[in-house]
């Protein structure tokens, strides 16, 4: 099995600690070679050493950890964001392809983290090109923590053999496909995604996006019309037609009543 080269970001020492022996416990694949209390000395690590995944706290004095991170070829590395703090904005960190450990870090979710990372490193290795992806979905959540409670304006969506960062204006409706989750965007382009529709939803719950039915969400900017002649379904602005379940009928056409877009035919 290949180890993996990592250091630890942090400017508490006993919590450097402490996460360096939950990883010798819990992570063979993973090689700690060094420790930072600061942004500064993580970048010598990172200059004299060969890393590959970095253990990154968030709240650091001076720089914390996104000045850090911009200050890097971020791309390089798997970054797995560490904080004592729930309130990070866990929207954010779902809505891109970052890790994020919860301080005091609990061993399975430390296990399944690095798993992931590791998954991710793979991939962008062989597959160079996703590296832009990866460095742009760390900007997007980076921006998006900036923003603190802004709504989530784009979203990294994992797709077999990678990822993607879709802008959240280009999506007209998401569907469930058994497990899998089916992005239709604006240019009739389709993402098959293998994250389920309801996690999808928990992220896209802004204004513009309402859910229909157990299995589909609809980007009410695209809503040409909707109908309860011989069935309750809404008409996209392409002619689709989807089903409205019974239960939401009463609360979409509530929602959509003040929407001029709205046609009840």
């Amino acid at each position: 099995m290949r180890r993996y080269n990592a250091i630890i970001v942090d400017d508490e020492i006993n919590l450097q600690r402490t996460l360096e022996i939950l990883i010798s416990q819990n992570c063979p694949e993973i090689n700690i070679i060094g420790k930072a209390i600061s942004a500064e000395a993580g970048r010598e690590l990172l200059k004299n050493n060969q890393v590959d995944v970095i253990f990154l706290d968030i709240s650091m004095p001076g720089e914390n950890g996104f000045d850090f991170v911009a200050s890097i070829q971020k791309e390089q590395y798997a970054i797995i964001f560490v904080t004592a703090y729930e309130e990070y904005a866990l929207k954010a960190i779902k809505a891109n392809a970052i890790d994020y450990l919860l301080k005091p870090v609990n061993p399975e979710e430390l296990s399944n983290a690095v798993k992931k990372v590791v998954f991710s490193l793979k991939l962008r290795n062989s597959k160079k090109e996703l590296q832009a992806v990866y460095s742009e979905s760390l900007n997007n959540f980076i921006l998006q923590m900036q923003k603190n409670d802004e709504a989530i304006s784009r979203i990294t969506v994992d797709e077999k053999f990678g990822f993607r960062v879709v802008e959240l204006d280009a999506i007209r409706f998401i569907e469930a496909d058994g497990n899998y989750t089916i992005f239709h965007l604006s240019n009739l382009e389709k993402i098959v995604s293998s994250k389920s529709l309801g996690e999808y939803g928990k992220i896209v719950d802004s204004d513009k996006f309402f859910r229909i039915h157990r299995s589909t969400i609809i980007n009410l900017d695209y809503l040409k019309g909707f109908s309860s002649y011989q069935g309750n379904y809404v008409i996209l602005d392409n002619d689709t037609k989807l089903t409205i379940s019974r239960r939401r009928y009463s609360e979409f056409r509530e929602v959509v009543s003040t929407r001029a877009k709205s046609v009840d035919s």
